[in-house]
Order: structure tokens, then C-alpha cells, then sequence
């Protein structure tokens, strides 16, 4: 008999799964393209973005011009908070653990006086959450621009609010403009990172009797040509991409697309992105506009549980399709990778950071029960006790110091790793717990695991334990 090697992923490219997901009983897979299926290079992609906003806001008579972009002074997962002109990291509780205001970072009691009696509540209008990487530029623009306003107030804005609302139209203005996407269209090498496995990890769900559907807010003239570019130079012999899908739709206008039943249309002119409405069955092979989920489950015959849904928007992907569809959901969160490359290498330095917190613990657990003693029957012994204690402590908590520093820089150097935030869960990781069945940085990624794969939960943790 010969031994099974079992090959295993590097630690970045693994799948992570909060909800045991039996992939056999999956019938259908929807996948969106932007940042799932093709991956772009933030740092070009997020500057184009940025730029673009900034010269509509420009029109508006803004003193602009001097804004710049950092690709990584931000991360997803942080909150606007549109009352204070405040960008914030919470706990998935709600609570701030750190904020900040234009381009300055509030200091720990400045931050807590002014969250006191505050939590982020995501139902509230207040706050608006990051999701995605096309976050990054808003971000960027959101602070600068709240340091102009409070230098002297920019026209037409009365509140916080009001300049997120501007950011918001002007991003929105680069993208329907299509200046954007005909700068990434023009110069694919600049903007795109290509995965070799992505058209192979999709034949194998086929081959392996997986229904496939391409379902994009982009519209067919942008997706054709992506396609092609990220997918074309690895499709087999007389295999095109189009042949990895059953159902392509393009502009699909999600989240409604998973709530509500709007109608479908045929495109009959793939040069003019010509179309007529369609009724009846939806046909493989054929490129449609718009629709919504319920037509993708009759074209499949699935329902409820059996599809699953792979995007990388936090709410718009799957969010929304785990509570309206009941789809099973896979998040792709692309900036994963890094983070959880930085965390492997930092694996020997957080062995010594827990072995000195358990000695912390230790310590001050001592420490708080002598000060006890001292209060009911100080002696000299006590006394010499406590001292020599909280000596101790000190030593270790400058141990500790550089070395929890470097923790929470891992990913972010000012708002630390995606998924904590301290030593709790993120509010990014609450909703990713709660929305994703699991989640990795790669659709590729899903080719280690195979499309016959048991991916089984992880017991959870309780403090008990």
C-alpha cells in the first residue's frame, strides 16, 4: 500500500471555517469577479479609485489637490462614524478600541471620554462600515478631508455626514463615469494579479458535477474584458472561460439582486450590450443582465442550503445571502494572506509573549492578594513579599511591552490585525463569525480542499475551558 502524502497549504492559502460545510451536498456554486474571482493590486487599483473621486471633488471648488494616497495606512473592517468624523476599530461588542479623527489618532483617554457612553450599533445610520477593499480610497479621503473641514469648512458641507455623502457621490461618479475601469481595461498589467489555479479550481467543481455561475454588479463590456485577461492565458485547449460557467449575469445590482425579484434580461449584442427582456428558463451559454437569486435557483433546481455563494463583500456577498437566500457562503478577504503570513512568522515571539502573560497573571493574582494582607495583618514579611512582587511585575510587563506591540501591529501598524481587536474579537470578525460559513483569501484556495471536501468547524472556545 502507498503511503498518502498529505499536502497541505501554506497557513495563508488555508480555508477557514466557522460552519461545518459538507461540499458534497453543495449543488451550485455563484461567484462574484471584483476582488473574488480576479484579484487587482490595491495599490494601483485603490490610487486610480482615489484619484478619480478627488478630481470630481475638485468641481466642487474643494481645495483637493494635495490630497495623497497610503494603500496602507487602512485596513476593511473599520467604521466611519459620521456624528464625529471619526474612523474607528470596535470590538465585536461595539466598543472602541481605537479612533481616529482626520489624520490624528486619538489618544487612549481623548478616544475613551469620548466613547464613554457609545457603542457601534451597525443598524445605526451613524455608522457606515467598511466591507471591502474598494474602501481603502474612501477611507483615505474621508480623513483628509474631515482635517480640511475642521481647518476651515468646505462649501456645501453642514456635517460629518454631509462630507461622507460627497465621498460617496464622487466615488460613485468615477465608477458610473467609467474613466475608472477604461484606465484598468487599457493597462491590465498595471492593475490586475492573476491566479494561474483559478480556471482549473473551477473546471474541477465542475467536472465534479458543480453547477457554476458567474454573478458580478459589473457591467458585460468591463467583465468580457476582464474575463478574458485573468482567465484566458490558463484555460485548457478549446475551453474558454465563458466554459466555466453555466449561467453568467452581469450587472445583477446586489444586494437587491438576493432581495428582491427584479426582472432578467437577455443580451442579444455582445459588441453594443444590446437586450430584450426574458422570460422562461434561464439558457447556459447565454449572458444576462440584471435578475435576481430566485431565477438562479430554478435554472439549477437547487434551493436553501445547497447553493453556495463566494464573494468578497462583507454585506453585499454574504451577508445578505445567508439571511434572505439561506445560501451556504464563503468570504474571500485577499488581505488575509499577509496577515496571517506575518502571523506565522511571528510564531516563536508569541510563544514568549503567552508564556510571560501567564507569569503576569500569576504575578498579579500574588500581588492583588498581598495587598490584601497588607490591609488585614501587614507584617514586615508581607510587606517585603509585595515588594519584591511587584518588581517582578515590572520586569515582566517591559518584557511584554515590545513584545504586544508587535502583536497588534501585525497587518496594520495603526489599527492592527483584521480579525482582533486587542486581545477580543473584531466587529470585522463578529460579522465574518456570523454571515461566513468560511472564508479564505483566494478562490484558489478552494482547490486544496477539493469539491468533495468535509470541512468540519472547530470546537469553540469558552473562557471556561
Amino acid at each position: 500500500m502507498s503511503e498518502h502524502v498529505d499536502e497541505r497549504p501554506p497557513p495563508e492559502r488555508g480555508v477557514f471555517v466557522n460552519r461545518t460545510l459538507n461540499m458534497r451536498t453543495v449543488e451550485a456554486v455563484g461567484y462574484d469577479m471584483d476582488y473574488t474571482l480576479i484579484h487587482y493590486k490595491v495599490d494601483e487599483w485603490e490610487t486610480a479609485a482615489f484619484e478619480a473621486a478627488r478630481d470630481v471633488l475638485a468641481t466642487h471648488g474643494w481645495p483637493v489637490a494635495d490630497l495623497a494616497f497610503d494603500p496602507h495606512e487602512f485596513t476593511i473592517g473599520l467604521v466611519f462614524d459620521l456624528k464625529l468624523g471619526n474612523l474607528v476599530k470596535a470590538t465585536r461588542f461595539g466598543y472602541v478600541v481605537r479612533a481616529q479623527h482626520g489624520t490624528n489618532v486619538l489618544a487612549f483617554d481623548e478616544q475613551r471620554d469620548m466613547y464613554r457612553d457609545d457603542m457601534v450599533e451597525l443598524s445605526d445610520k451613524r455608522f457606515e462600515f467598511m466591507n471591502t477593499l474598494f474602501e481603502l480610497s474612501r477611507a483615505s479621503l474621508f480623513c483628509q478631508l474631515v482635517a480640511l473641514h475642521d481647518a476651515k469648512p468646505l462649501a456645501g458641507v453642514g456635517s460629518y455626514a454631509d462630507l461622507y455623502a460627497a465621498i460617496d457621490e464622487a466615488l460613485g461618479e468615477a465608477h458610473m463615469a467609467g474613466l475608472l475601469k477604461a484606465k484598468i481595461v487599457a493597462d491590465p498589467d498595471r492593475f490586475v494579479d492573476v491566479d494561474p489555479d483559478i480556471v482549473q479550481t473551477l473546471l474541477d467543481q465542475r467536472a465534479a458535477g458543480k453547477k457554476l455561475a458567474l454573478i458580478t454588479n459589473s457591467e458585460w463590456a468591463y467583465t468580457s474584458k476582464m474575463m478574458d485577461y485573468a482567465f484566458e492565458p490558463f484555460c485548457p485547449d478549446a475551453v474558454s472561460w465563458r466554459d466555466c460557467f453555466d449561467l453568467v449575469i452581469v450587472s445583477a445590482n446586489k444586494p437587491r439582486f438576493f432581495t428582491a425579484t427584479e426582472p432578467i434580461f437577455r443580451i442579444v449584442d455582445e459588441e453594443e450590450s444590446l437586450l430584450v427582456p426574458h422570460t422562461g428558463p434561464l439558457v447556459t451559454g447565454d449572458i444576462y443582465f440584471g435578475g435576481n437569486a430566485r431565477l438562479v435557483e430554478e435554472a439549477f433546481g437547487v434551493s436553501g442550503g445547497t447553493p453556495l455563494y463566494v464573494g468578497d463583500h462583507l454585506f453585499g456577498d454574504v451577508h445578505v445571502t445567508k439571511d434572505v437566500m439561506h445560501w451556504r457562503t464563503a468570504l474571500i478577504a485577499a488581505e488575509l494572506e499577509a496577515e496571517i503570513a506575518a502571523a506565522a512568522e511571528f510564531t516563536d515571539e508569541q510563544a514568549t509573549l503567552e508564556a510571560l502573560m501567564k507569569d503576569k497573571i500569576a504575578l498579579d493574582r500574588r500581588q492583588a492578594q498581598l495587598r490584601m494582607e497588607v490591609i488585614n495583618n501587614s507584617t514586615k514579611a508581607v510587606q517585603a513579599e509585595l515588594s519584591d512582587i511587584t518588581q517582578q511585575a515590572i520586569q515582566v510587563d517591559k518584557q511584554i511591552a515590545p513584545l504586544a506591540r508587535k502583536a497588534s501591529e501585525l497587518g496594520n501598524a495603526t489599527w492592527g490585525p483584521l480579525m482582533r481587536a486587542g486581545n477580543d474579537k473584531s466587529l470585522f470578525a463578529r460579522q465574518v463569525e456570523r454571515y461566513a460559513d468560511v472564508y479564505t483569501s483566494r478562490v484558489s484556495n478552494l482547490r486544496h480542499e477539493t469539491p468533495f471536501a468535509y470541512m468540519r468547524a472547530a470546537r469553540g472556545s469558552l473562557p471556561h475551558d
